[in-house]
């Protein structure tokens, strides 16, 4: 007989009392055309047959069984069939549904197309809806007196199968695609909670309501899933943050403090670092840098760094979601901590010379970093704990001032200062000048800069001395009597620029707001004339050589006069026409037409009355004698040594002295190299300023990658960083270049052996990549790593642990460089570093796919099947990602480089042959999960190609719904579709 539809089919399965195989033989006969069952919705049809009376079908439940049991029909139209039936009165059927549910509720799978997988999440989800309402409508029923126990019985039912579902992590990774999917559906599950929590209260506190309380938190968890992290708990050191913080108060106290607090942050959350841990860390390394800094200037940047910079520090991370933790509590709790360390707060308070942690402590409260109670307990407890430390207060040192004390009255100084400036010059210069003597005066000067970089304020400060300086080329209708103020004027406001230029680095003076072609005049003499680190200056230059008039007059001056007149000069064209000056003055010494005694007499009247002179011929003649053979430099170095001499004579300008000591310190700083490097030595008098701190540490006649792991291998073993350390580092980064540095330390962490070593060694080259991260990250992903994999004969290289570090190692480097990358320029101290050695990106890793790239080449050398892979029509499919989706732009050398590691670390995980390197590989992927925020989008990941997820799978370590849940970009459908083939597969 011809069967017209389904219905007519089942009514006479049931009618004739066929068995079930006997009716699913018949129903292939009925329906041989090869449609699905699904298409024509049996599931369904065979439901709505079964629930027609009272209680169920048994003999259609039993084809609805057996077509489950032999797969005629998906799980998916079952569990949405289920959840289509809302006649929750008819007891037995909601319990035959429920029973029908056990057959295979947990162990749900699909291993058919991507669709069909999205299509089971959807139902898991109606399903669970269904589950809810179900629940509810029975814990309503409970309160009728006459139902009670039979509502609690099928509720005990409900809630058995909601917990069996629910327990599973694949079904809640399942749903957790489906919220993302359907974000409708997920609203109804939210309003079926709120409805079967307040019946729930009917319950009383009975084991039922229990098991309810732990149904509903499962289902509250599932959106969160992702982004539950255990912190580690078994360290108490983290090298790491301790070296970051060292670094910034070594080389970057003018650094705005975000890019610092986002650095921290990200340590914090790769290593999982306990909030009061991660504030004690930072104390601590405040404090080592406080005991170990060179006297001198140093000395006072690390106090504004501790005192003025890091509370500042503190109260950005404040900012950042804590969870549920209160953070001054965390404060608090590290400043408990920090109290047991008595030898580093008394050696630090003896450097001082004062109460460190007392004035730290109101510092932070002032900041709210710490409420007053908290604040006196601490300070309570320290002043006891000082009463039995060594005194402090010998004979010298009693009338000594200490730093933390006057950089902390430095900092409201600084804003009064600036407000001063501001004020119009040529109404009262002689109180402005006033005001700056009074700067110079002893340490006031230093004091002053330390608290505006720690602060912030130091690029305002150096743009008002800037102004000042333009100030005083206006000499119209001037009378003897302002010009000595005007030329003391010009030249202090010299004198601390360039000072500000060698202490904090040249950019703090740089501006990018001056009108186009009105550049002031120091920053022209600056960036032409200075002598810095590394900057090789040409003494032919035309800046060298300006106009021969103004030349002549000068020489003639300097040769002449008794001393320089100081009414209508112009001090910028001086100091710009000394240079040639001093080369005529030079020759005509050379030539017997000077003598010695002239020559005192002109280098008398350069550095007589304005230091700034001397310091513009000092320039000029260190650029001089670096062009000089060994036998002609004699002349050129004794009318250095004349200079830097001062002059102790009745007639000189007021603040002399003061002025002597900045002009000192300056001439020391840029003639450090030339004297090294001619070994001459000039005795600069004594200023009480220190020398220059961290300046040729490097030891002579020893190769520099021996002094690279030595100092390393000390490193290493003292398990922290050092300041010291830090500038050896930043110096052989800088002689050796990017790829020279990474490479090596690459290899010395490959030799480590043992696993806690190894631990170590990453969190400290972590810290040390930070000098550099961007550049020394594209270097190790694009260079390092790569040769690394692709070549055979390095693989036992990768060996558990130091593979294990060195992926530990990459991927904290990758997700540093990414999340700043945007946003980051680079410092000074980068900027100044050739990039010579980094080669270019796009002739590694082409940009269109018709031409592989030198990677991929790589790669097919080591496969069998090297036409798959180098082939220009290499499928799109098989690197697609979810960052092309997003069209990040691959012009970008880091985009670029992660794009193609995460190929090669897929062509690794699809070849045929396994090795340490796809154990790496491993390391690799795993690391990333370790270290993600919740939701891929914007992270790494998101270069990984779609593909890579299900070759993963088949990884045993990253097999679970959690992991593919957190390397798919679930906020893509393409990333769901995925995600969703993949954990039903497991």
């Amino acid at each position: 007989m011809k069967v017209v539809n389904l219905k007519q089919a089942i009514l006479q399965a049931w009618k004739e009392r066929w068995s079930d195989y006997q009716w699913a033989i018949n129903m292939k006969r009925f329906f041989p055309r090869g449609a699905t069952w699904d298409i024509l919705n049996l599931a369904e049809a065979l439901l709505e047959q079964a629930m027609i009376g009272p209680s169920p079908n048994p003999l259609i439940l039993s084809y609805l069984k057996y077509a489950i049991s032999s797969q005629m029909v998906s799980y998916s139209t079952v569990l949405t069939a289920i959840s289509k039936f809302d006649d929750f009165s008819r007891d037995l059927c909601v319990q035959s549904l429920l029973e029908i549910m056990d057959m295979f509720c947990d162990r749900l799978s699909c291993h058919g197309k991507a669709e069909e997988c999205i299509s089971l999440c959807r139902a898991l989800l109606s399903a669970l809806t269904w589950l809810l309402r179900c629940a509810a409508f029975y814990a309503e029923k409970v309160k009728e007196p006459l139902e009670q126990a039979a509502a609690e019985n099928q509720l005990k039912m409900c809630l058995e199968r909601l917990e069996k579902m629910l327990s599973s992590t694949k079904n809640r990774a399942l749903i957790h695609i489906a919220k993302l999917e359907e974000t409708s559906s997920w609203s109804t599950v939210e309003q079926s909670l709120v409805k079967l929590g307040e019946n729930l209260n009917n319950l009383g506190s009975s084991p039922l309501r229990s098991q309810a309380d732990d149904c509903v938190s499962l289902i509250k968890s599932i959106p969160t899933m992702l982004s539950v992290h255990s912190e580690q708990l078994n360290k108490t050191g983290f090298p790491t943050v301790h070296a970051v913080v060292l670094l910034e108060g070594t080389m970057n106290l003018t650094g705005e403090t975000q890019p610092l607090v986002e650095q921290l942050m990200m340590v914090k959350r790769m290593q999982r670092i306990p909030s009061p841990l991660f504030v004690l860390e930072i104390w601590k390394a405040c404090f080592v840098g406080l005991i170990e800094c060179p006297e001198g200037t140093e000395e006072l940047k690390w106090t504004a760094f501790t005192f003025l910079k890091m509370p500042q520090v503190l109260v950005k991370l404040k900012k950042y979601p804590q969870g549920d933790k209160d953070f001054t509590e965390d404060v608090n709790c590290a400043f408990e901590f920090l109290l047991k360390l008595t030898p580093l707060l008394d050696k630090a308070d003896q450097r001082c010379n004062c109460n460190c942690m007392s004035l730290l402590l109101q510092e932070c409260s002032k900041q709210g970093l710490l409420s007053e109670a908290n604040m006196n307990n601490l300070i309570d407890k320290r002043a006891a704990d000082k009463e039995n430390s060594p005194s402090l207060k010998s004979a010298e040192n009693a009338n000594i001032q200490p730093n933390p004390g006057l950089i902390l009255r430095a900092e409201p100084t600084v804003t009064n200062i600036l407000k001063t400036m501001d004020a119009d010059h040529s109404k009262s210069p002689e109180g402005l000048l006033g005001v700056l003597g009074h700067m110079l005066s002893g340490k006031s000067l230093d004091l002053l800069l330390a608290a505006a970089a720690a602060t912030g304020k130091l690029k305002s400060f150096a743009r008002k001395f800037v102004k000042l300086n333009e100030f005083t080329k206006q000499i119209t209708g001037e009378i003897s009597k302002s010009g000595p103020v005007r030329a003391l004027l010009f030249d202090i406001s010299f004198l601390m620029l360039c000072h500000v230029a060698q202490t904090y680095g040249s950019e703090v003076i740089l501006s990018d707001s001056n009108p186009p072609g009105e550049v002031p005049f120091f920053e022209t003499w600056m960036l032409t004339c200075m002598p810095e680190e590394g900057k090789i200056l040409n003494p032919d230059h035309p800046c060298f050589r300006p106009d021969s008039t103004k030349v002549e007059s000068l020489v003639a001056l300097l040769n002449n006069s008794s001393e320089m007149k100081l009414v209508q000069m112009k001090w910028h064209e001086v100091c710009l026409s000394i240079s040639a000056a001093i080369l005529e003055i030079l020759n005509a010494w050379e030539n017997g037409v000077l003598t010695f005694e002239s020559i005192q007499k002109i280098t008398d009247n350069i550095k007589g009355k304005v230091c700034s002179m001397a310091v513009c011929a000092v320039a000029w003649l260190v650029a001089h004698v670096r062009m000089l053979g060994l036998d002609e430099r004699e002349k050129s170095l004794q009318m250095i040594r004349q200079l830097a001499t001062p002059l102790y004579g009745e007639n000189t300008l007021q603040f002399y002295n003061e002025r002597v000591v900045i002009m000192s310190s300056i001439l020391e700083h840029m003639c450090a190299d030339v004297l090294q490097q001619t070994a001459t030595q000039i005795k600069f008098p004594s200023t009480g300023m220190d020398t220059i701190p961290y300046w040729n540490l490097l030891p002579p006649k020893k190769p520099i990658k021996e002094v690279l792991t030595s100092v390393f291998t000390k490193v290493l073993e003292k398990g922290w960083v050092d300041s010291r350390s830090i500038h050896i580092f930043d110096t052989l980064l800088h002689m050796g270049g990017v790829y020279w540095f990474c490479n090596n330390l690459v290899k010395e962490l490959l030799k480590e052996t043992r696993k806690e070593h190894t631990l170590r060694a990453v969190e400290l080259l972590y810290a040390i990549f930070c000098l550099d991260m961007q550049q020394l990250t594209l270097t190790l992903l694009g260079h390092i790593l790569p040769n690394l994999l692709t070549d055979s004969s390095k693989w036992h290289t990768l060996m558990d642990p130091p593979g294990k570090a060195l992926a530990k190692l990459s991927v904290w480097c990758a997700l540093s460089s990414y999340s700043s990358h945007s946003k980051v320029q680079a410092s000074a101290r980068q900027k100044k570093r050739h990039r010579e050695d980094i080669e270019d990106y796009i002739s590694l890793f082409p940009l269109d796919d018709t031409q592989p790239s030198k990677l991929m080449r790589l790669l097919s050398s080591n496969e069998e099947d090297s036409n798959i892979l180098s082939s220009p029509n290499r499928s799109m499919s098989s690197s697609l990602s979810a960052s092309q989706l997003h069209t990040v732009s691959m012009r970008d050398p880091l985009n670029r480089v992660l794009a193609n590691l995460f190929l090669l670390i897929s062509s690794i995980l699809g070849a045929k042959t396994a090795g340490t390197h796809t154990q790496f590989v491993q390391w690799f992927m795993e690391e990333c999960v370790e270290c993600l925020e919740q939701g891929s989008r914007g992270s790494i990941l998101q270069f990984m190609p779609f593909t890579m997820v299900s070759e993963l799978v088949k990884v045993s370590t990253m097999s679970s719904p959690k992991i593919v849940l957190a390397i798919t970009d679930l906020s893509l459908p393409l990333g769901r579709r995925v995600a969703a083939k993949a954990i039903a597969a497991l």
